[in-house]
């Protein structure tokens, strides 16, 4: 049986271990950010494109019936390019490789960028078949961000492409 002076003894402790935790969960206050800031996240995940060559007559004669595919398509995807630019200044530059032992994977890149609250000039170019010259989806706009804003840049080709949310 514990004796009145362990148990009031107890009751201190773990009132000033409670106390402890209480003070720290919620003092001093963190900010992530600054007040007077928002959040661009650029977080893309896409498979790049593959070069496709259409075969010959001559060439399909040749391959057994089973095998007779119009098209020949290399197991390897394309790297792609991507640009990012705020206020028509290069806020970031890359070439993302796809990834899997055979280069047949996604490509994948996420970057986060501070920005002052308020209007920019937000445009983002990408070509997933370096191949070919010029950037194939391109999305330039105008956002106005608040502060503690997060806008994110993502891509979903069944959404046209690049778009901000």
């Amino acid at each position: 049986m514990l004796k009145p002076a362990a148990i009031v003894g107890q009751v201190i402790l773990y009132g000033a271990f409670a106390t402890f935790i209480g003070y720290f969960a919620t003092s001093p206050k963190y900010h992530q950010i600054p007040d007077d800031v928002a959040l661009i996240k650029l977080s893309i995940a896409h498979l790049g494109d593959r070069e496709c060559r259409k075969r010959s007559a001559e060439e399909l004669d040749k391959l057994p019936r089973n095998m007779r595919a119009p098209l020949e398509c290399p197991r390897e995807r394309s790297d792609i390019k991507l640009e990012v630019d705020i206020d028509g200044q290069p806020a970031f530059r890359t070439v993302m490789h796809p990834t899997g032992l055979y280069k047949d994977g996604v490509s994948v890149v996420y970057k986060r960028f501070e920005a002052k609250a308020g209007t920019h000039q937000l445009s983002v170019r990408m070509n997933d078949n370096l191949v070919k010259p010029g950037f194939n989806f391109v999305k330039e706009a105008e956002v106005t961000l608040k502060p503690a804003q997060v806008l994110v840049i993502d891509f979903n080709p069944d959404k046209g492409g690049l778009f901000f949310q």
